[in-house]
Formats: structure tokens, sequence, C-alpha cells
């Protein structure tokens, strides 16, 4: 019974050993900076070595702090700008921890660093986007603008307006005013930019209407200038119908006068050789333009026509 005991009391001190000694060490990785606390209360220099390293167990707690670039993503916010046009305006920042013992001290953790920085950079940029008109906050250059043909009178006489600033410089500007209330916590901002910059549901459907306007404009040139170009084509075939038709006509008329002409030196002919068989002809004719299978004629013995019948047997 001795022997178990001494068994269980030598494994619990053992035990013990192995919490102290796995209490008393901990590995700091090449990504990690690390505070030790005691009892809340940071003491010693920040650790920034990686390896294995000591501490006090069970009374010192060890604090993690990540060395890389972190990211900040801001909310999208709505921002008027000095020429009071009201816009979206989303943003991002890369920032690091550099002083982790300061960071400690003021913001505790990551998560009261993002904190602090939704304060400092949107704030910021409210201020920069209040100063600059909305044209600084959306061109980075005084480049011309690419427009399309149907477009390029029009742009031609209305240039757009230069920038004195540009985007890239208000960038810039949020940047500098945010590191400058940064120094005191520990931390670094590395980058700023504005990643979408858009109008409010309001001025959107204004500039929607206007490029539809727009658009309806380009459409009724094209329109008009599609029925000038209608008349036009009309016009010449209309000309062109008539001029065939006039040609057409006049020759139909030199071909009918040929004829005639030919037909009465027929007729002037056959009357000049014998008259008596040209009268017959036509009499002939005009009895057959003029009778029909039920048709009752009745002449006299004195007429022309009688006489042609009664010579005919």
């Amino acid at each position: 019974m001795t022997r178990q005991l001494g068994v269980i009391l030598g494994g619990l001190i053992a035990f013990s050993a192995f919490l102290v000694v796995s209490g008393a060490f901990y590995v700091v990785d090449e990504t990690e900076q690390v505070v030790i606390t005691q009892f809340g209360s940071p003491v010693g220099d920040p650790v920034t070595t990686p390896g294995l390293q000591f501490k006090i167990p069970f009374v010192q707690t060890v604090n993690r702090f990540d060395k890389r670039f972190l990211e900040w993503d801001g909310d999208s916010n709505q921002l008027p700008t000095k020429d009071k046009r009201f816009i979206h305006v989303d943003t991002y920042a890369r920032w690091r921890i550099v002083d982790p013992l300061k960071f400690f001290q003021r913001l505790r953790d990551e998560r009261g660093g993002q904190s602090r920085l939704d304060d400092i950079l949107d704030g910021e940029t409210r201020n920069t986007i209040a100063k600059h008109n909305l044209i600084e906050v959306v061109r980075s250059s005084n480049r011309n603008f690419v427009v399309s043909e149907e477009l390029g009178e029009q742009s031609a006489s209305d240039p757009p307006p230069p920038i004195e600033f540009g985007r890239a410089a208000l960038a810039a500007e949020v940047l500098a005013s945010a590191q400058s209330r940064t120094e005191d916590l520990g931390i670094e901002i590395l980058d700023f930019r504005f990643k979408r910059i858009n109008y409010v549901e309001e001025v959107q459907r204004e500039v929607y209407a206007r490029m539809i306007s727009e658009r309806q404009r380009i459409a009724e040139q094209f329109r008009s200038e599609g029925a000038g170009e209608a008349a036009r084509i009309n016009g010449e075939r209309e000309r062109e119908l008539k001029r065939i038709r006039s040609e057409a006509y006049r020759e139909a008329t030199t071909i009918r006068g040929k004829a005639d002409a030919q037909a009465a030196d027929i007729y002037a002919g056959a009357y000049g050789g014998d008259p008596d068989f040209y009268r017959f002809l036509k009499s002939m004719e005009v009895l057959s333009q003029t009778m029909s299978q039920e048709t009752t004629l009745l002449l006299t013995t004195d007429g022309e026509l009688f006489r042609y019948l009664e010579s005919s047997d």
C-alpha cells in the first residue's frame, strides 16, 4: 500500500514538474512578436526574436501580435464633396504593428487596432473629400477623355476641366494625416487607397437620365440623317424612273410614227393602184367592226355595200 502511494505521489510530482517546465518556455514564431504581462501589466521589453523563450510559469502570460502587414478594409460611406456632390467612398489600407508594447498599452489587441483605424481613416477621408471638388476625387491626371465617335464634336467643344491634385494626391493626403495620428499607438499605416467611388442613388438617377437623354439625342440624329438619306435615294429613284419612262415613251412614239408612216405608204400605194379594191377593204373592215353574228343587216339596192356584195357573186 505504501509503495502504491509512493508511485502515485511520484507521478503527481513528475506531472507537476512537467507543467512547470512546459509553462516556463514558449516559442516565438518568425511572424510574431510577444509582450509578456504579469498580472495584466507588461514586464520587460517586447520579444521580437524568433525561437524558444523563458517566462515565469503561472504568473506571466504571453501576448502574441502579428509582425506581418495587416489589412484594413473600410466601410462604404456617403460623403459630401466641396461642390456639394454626395458620393459613396469605399477605401482600404495596409498597416503593421511596429511597437508591440505601446500597441498593447494603447489598444490591447488587433480588434482594438482595427476599431481605432476605423475612426482615424474614416475621419481623415471625410475631411479630405470635403475639401476638394468631385473632379479631383475621380480623376488622377489631366489627360483628355476617350470618347466615342458620335460624341467627338461635343467633346471638342466641351473639354474636361483641369485638376490640381487628383485622386492619388488625395489618397496621399489622407495617408499623411492618418500617420500623424497613429505615431503614439505603436502602429504604422503603410498604404491607403480609394477602392471605389460612386454617386449616391439620387445622383445616380440624375446621371443615368442625362446619359439616356444624350443617347436619345444621338439616336434622333441618326434617324434624321437616315430619313434624309432615304429621301435623297427616293428622289433619285423617282427621277431615274421618270427618265426611263420618258425615254421609253419617246422610243414608242418614234416607232409608232414610223409604223403609221409605213401604213400610210401602203394604204396610199393600194389606193393609187386600185381605188375600188381599197374602198372594198375599208368597207369590209368597218363591217367587221360594227357587226356580230346576231346582227341583222338591211341594205338598199342603191347602197355601196350592196353593190360590193352583189358584184362579189
